[in-house]
């Protein structure tokens, strides 16, 4: 399974999910992404969003949904969504058990494991876990997101039964952008998504080239840096509350960038 060419990323919306949500649904947004992560994302508030869509003429299997499993870590302790006390894959299960319901569906397209654990065999416990709920059919789909080590990705991939479909990361110049771990990605048919692309990246769309080229083209910069990474085989998600700038993102695949504008992209990074 892939997922649409850009995703809507939900986190840090609060009280203003659902309506969000709703609006870039109905906008023209197939891909939502969002985390049982009640510290940084309002679950719920997506799924009351979609609710509202899918009593609209849009059916669930119009959407791909993708949440993550949120180590104890990453959460915040006065609000998490399992019992941190639990076993592993028990926190796994009640995280899967609120997303679902939280979401108003039986079955998720994506499962993102937010970060690898601090100790790989914990990370792989996890995942032996999220595969016990694809074979059950509750999940499509598995992923990682935050894995910056290309060692920790070839490991997780060596040991899975069933591989990563997606690997989710910050896109930005301290960690090279992920050029190995995308080049990883691309010949083994993992999906790389890419978050904060326009906030970690001022530089990138203030470079003289891609200012050029934006003019030429009649398009924002941002549109043509978002068009550049689908041409090369990257997610990028969204997290805009603009309806203008929903519809200008969405608009990224009204046209494509040829030979020689790619190369001045690729010039850039």
């Amino acid at each position: 399974m892939r997922s649409p060419g850009i995703l809507y990323g939900t986190a840090w919306k609060k009280d203003g999910t659902a309506s969000l949500v709703r609006k870039a649904v109905e906008l023209g947004f197939r891909g939502i992404d969002t985390a049982c992560q009640p510290r940084h994302y309002h679950e719920a508030g997506v799924g009351a969003g979609l609710r509202a869509c899918l009593n609209h003429g849009l059916t669930r299997a119009d959407l791909y949904l993708q949440t993550k499993f949120t180590p104890v870590s990453g959460q915040d302790p006065a609000t998490v969504p399992y019992d941190p006390k639990a076993p592993l894959a028990d926190q796994v299960t009640q995280s899967l058990a609120a997303s679902l319901r939280n979401l108003h569906t039986n079955y998720l397209d994506g499962l993102i494991l937010h970060s690898p654990l601090a100790h790989a065999g914990d990370t792989l416990q996890v995942w032996r876990a999220f595969e016990e709920l694809v074979d059950q059919g509750s999940v499509r789909q598995l992923g990682i997101s935050n894995c910056y080590r290309l060692g920790d990705l070839q490991a997780l991939w060596g040991a899975a039964r069933i591989k990563p479909a997606v690997v989710q990361n910050r896109f930005h110049d301290e960690t090279g952008y992920d050029r190995e771990l995308r080049e990883f990605c691309t010949s083994h048919r993992i999906s790389y998504q890419s978050f904060w692309t326009l906030t970690a990246n001022p530089h990138l769309l203030a470079h003289p080239a891609l200012a050029t080229l934006a003019s030429q083209l009649g398009r924002t910069r941002e549109q043509v840096l978002f068009r550049y990474l689908t041409q090369i085989g990257i997610v990028p998600l969204t997290g805009t509350r603009s309806e203008v700038h929903m519809r200008e993102d969405l608009a990224i695949f009204d046209f494509e960038l040829n030979a020689d504008e790619c190369t001045a992209m690729a010039a850039i990074f």
